[in-house]
């Protein structure tokens, strides 16, 4: 229960609706029409069967550990489509990822190599990982009470050789990210290939035998990683052939006054 406790101390600290917040909030719900309604139920029904039980490990996993790992997780015929989409992205959608946000963003090949293509709803693979997203976030917030409040998220591909040195994703009162996820399109994936998720847990014991504090996850078709940002520093390793991935963040809200958090 530590790692949900802490998150939870995050979020009360931090994360208040003022006035303003609570009245834009109710006017997208009142525009959100049932036809709305549907067409979202349908898609979460076309993509997670229905089926709960996913969500409830990711939850649990999170409370026990602050990090959950699941091969072959993600919906089959939603990770296809997804895979299916990603390799057939124009290469001039990708653009070369950057470190820092806003006027702190730059280019840095030290620390990263990759190339990224934010998601957005106007593809129906995109929507459909949108509305899963949702899903789990909805899931989340019921069942952990953690606030989420948005969710970005971009396409990820390594080619041959690329990497991203270890980091985090959320510095502790610096930012907003809670909850990193990352989902593996890679089809066919074997460990020779490299390109692993290395996760430290500095929580987890070790010894001069053993370095248990490093957790190493294959980037394998359909595999979901769920994990608290500002825990875990994380890197992943250079990657012998393309490699293809979704990397999101479930965000809080830090709406003042006329100021939008996150900004459209």
């Amino acid at each position: 229960m530590l790692f949900i406790w802490k998150a939870q101390a995050y979020i009360y600290a931090k994360c208040y609706y003022d006035l303003y917040s609570f009245l834009l909030n109710y006017q997208l719900n009142v525009n959100f029409t049932s036809q709305d309604r549907l067409s979202l139920s349908l898609a979460q029904t076309t993509y997670s069967g229905g089926d709960t039980s996913l969500f409830e490990s990711i939850s649990g996993d999170i409370v026990d550990k602050g990090y959950s790992i699941r091969p072959y997780a993600l919906p089959t015929n939603l990770t296809s489509l997804l895979s299916q989409h990603i390799i057939e992205l124009p290469t001039d959608e990708f653009k070369r990822a950057g470190i820092g946000r806003t006027k702190d963003h730059m280019i840095n090949d030290f620390i990263r190599t990759d190339a990224i293509s934010w998601i957005t709803d106007d593809s129906e693979a995109g929507c459909a990982w949108i509305n899963w997203a949702e899903s789990l976030q909805a899931y989340l917030n019921r069942r952990l009470f953690l606030g989420l409040f948005s969710f970005e998220s971009h396409f990820a591909h390594y080619a041959k050789g690329d990497f991203y040195k270890k980091h985090k994703d959320a510095f502790k009162g610096e930012g907003n990210r809670v909850l990193s996820v990352v989902v593996y399109l890679n089809p066919h994936w074997a460990s020779s290939d490299g390109g692993e998720l290395v996760i430290y847990d500095k929580n987890t014991p070790s010894s001069v035998v053993v370095d248990n504090s490093k957790i190493t996850v294959i980037p394998s078709f359909g595999t979901i990683v769920v994990f608290l940002s500002e825990e875990f520093p994380h890197e992943v390793l250079a990657a012998k052939r393309d490699r293809y991935s979704i990397a999101g963040w479930f965000r809080l809200n830090n709406s003042i006054a006329n100021n939008i958090d996150p900004p459209s």
